[in-house]
């Protein structure tokens, strides 16, 4: 039988074809060496940055920048995992990056300042050069990224590193999916089509869309077996349990990746959903707490520093304080009330006492607009907020955090729990002395459900959202505006 010959026109698209996934094999065998490029170059930039700051003001280098160099650097590989600095990048928008950077470059910001202080080493390093260095060092490390992820994307955009991606569910988390892949060039994702097996309930999200169902179930399997799809998103509702099984026990005779977009939004999911392990069994976390790990220390860091340097400044003012609220009423400077605390756990909160009463029980009534209970320098006080100032103890006790959900009285809790759907989620974390709810001006009086509710709903916001980052910005946003407001009363 004479051999088949392929005419020049077909060899040469084969050719292309071949080199083309030929580099596409390339970038996939090597994505964990990017990463640890990714690494290298981040150590590079942050001692390159703290050699050329200290050669700029005509210093003499010496062992003690060379620790420095080594505690930052370290830190930041620590910090930088823990925000998933160095995951891949496709699918990661540049602003994301950029925000788990300097969240990562904060906490060592934190770290050196808090082992300089224990080490007390510093006087031993100019303090003018040093904040020069921490200031411009995230701005190269972002500088660099920003560099690599253009030229990423351009190679991404002309065809070369790109996935076939096939999405299993006409509904509308796919076609959110295949929205965002279309709108993300550079992420180097190319959606084949839609597969699908039955007619969607309700609404029909691809009717006004380009894309189109061009296949069942068995088609994208068949299309798999062939080579001509990279990476299946499967984003079947989770009731269909049955038929994504059976989905995922065909695309297994395939070297397909297969990823399950589940439709969580159903469920209040807290922080960012994690999987993790019981024995070989998988798990997939709901209702979790952010800080666990490397998060949970950075936090506690976080406070520990800021505590002490506010107490440092608020001594004196305390001290003023504490004697004015003995000559201006009867009673003691400190009002210690029972409260939740994190995991529910009762906690003593401290606050200079503003009322006449030191309400405690079971029933505490909420303080109301020209309340008669409340002290004439009480009412001061509290419309400057400066009746919290004793929580920054609770703080370094490790009660409370700076930033957090504002702890509520027992008897509150306890009512509360019982109207609003996820009320006690609040305390998988440390209540706080100031928090997202605070700075958007749900504090106060809460005399209506509705009123508590959004202040639930802030609160959960930002157990979902939490970065070191969100926890500077709400400080920095009481400072300016959280101390006074027309409910603080």
């Amino acid at each position: 039988m004479p051999e088949l010959s392929l005419s020049p026109s077909t060899q040469h698209t084969n050719h292309n074809t071949h080199q083309f996934e030929s580099v596409r094999s390339l970038f996939r065998q090597h994505r964990s060496l990017v990463a640890a490029v990714a690494r290298t170059c981040d150590a590079i930039w942050i001692g390159l940055s703290l050699y050329l700051v200290i050669l700029a003001n005509g210093i003499a280098w010496n062992n003690e920048y060379s620790l420095a160099m080594a505690c930052a650097v370290g830190l930041f590989l620590l910090f930088a995992q823990s925000q998933d600095v160095y995951r891949s990048w496709r699918g990661t928008y540049l602003r994301q990056a950029a925000t788990q950077v300097i969240a990562a470059w904060l906490g060592v910001v934190c770290g050196l300042l808090f082992f300089s202080f224990i080490a007390k080493l510093t006087d031993h390093y100019p303090h003018s050069v040093m904040l020069f260095w921490l200031t411009i060092t995230p701005a190269v490390l972002m500088i660099w990224r920003a560099g690599l992820y253009l030229l990423v994307g351009a190679i991404r955009r002309r065809g070369f590193n790109t996935r076939r991606v096939a999405i299993v569910g006409a509904r509308e988390v796919g076609v959110k999916l295949a929205d965002t892949l279309a709108n993300a060039p550079w992420m180097g994702f190319g959606v084949t089509g839609f597969y699908d097996d039955r007619r969607p309930a309700g609404t029909r999200p691809l009717a006004t869309k380009d894309y189109k169902v061009i296949g069942n179930l068995d088609a994208v399997v068949e299309r798999a077996r062939a080579g001509h799809v990279d990476v299946v998103y499967i984003t079947l509702p989770m009731r269909a349990e049955q038929r994504i099984q059976d989905l995922i026990a065909k695309l297994a005779d395939t070297t397909v990746s297969v990823y399950l977009v589940p439709d969580f939004f159903t469920y209040s999911l807290m922080h960012t959903t994690s999987w993790g392990s019981v024995g070989e069994i998988p798990t997939v976390s709901i209702h979790e707490t952010p800080f666990y790990g490397v998060d949970g220390w950075t936090k506690r860091i976080e406070d520990i520093i800021l505590s002490l340097g506010i107490l440092t400044l608020i001594a004196i003012p305390m001290l003023i304080i504490t004697l004015g609220v003995r000559l201006t009423s009867a009673g003691p400077a400190i009002f210690k009330q029972r409260r939740y605390g994190l995991h529910g756990e009762e906690i003593t909160v401290w606050k200079f006492r503003s009322m006449s009463v030191c309400e405690n029980g079971n029933h505490v009534q909420q303080a109301t607009k020209n309340d008669c209970r409340i002290t004439s320098f009480g009412a001061f006080l509290r419309r400057t907020s400066l009746d919290e100032l004793p929580q920054f103890i609770n703080v370094l006790q490790g009660t409370m955090s700076i930033v957090g959900p504002r702890p509520h009285a027992v008897a509150h809790n306890e009512s509360y729990r019982k109207i609003i759907n996820g009320y006690m989620l609040r305390h998988k974390v440390k209540p706080g002395i100031t928090g997202w709810a605070q700075v958007n001006g749900w504090r106060g009086e809460t005399e209506t459900i509705d009123k508590m509710q959004q202040r639930v709903e802030h609160d959960l916001a930002y157990i979902r959202n939490w970065s070191l980052l969100l926890d500077l910005k709400i400080v920095a946003m009481t400072i300016f505006k959280g101390f006074v407001g027309k409910n603080a009363y």
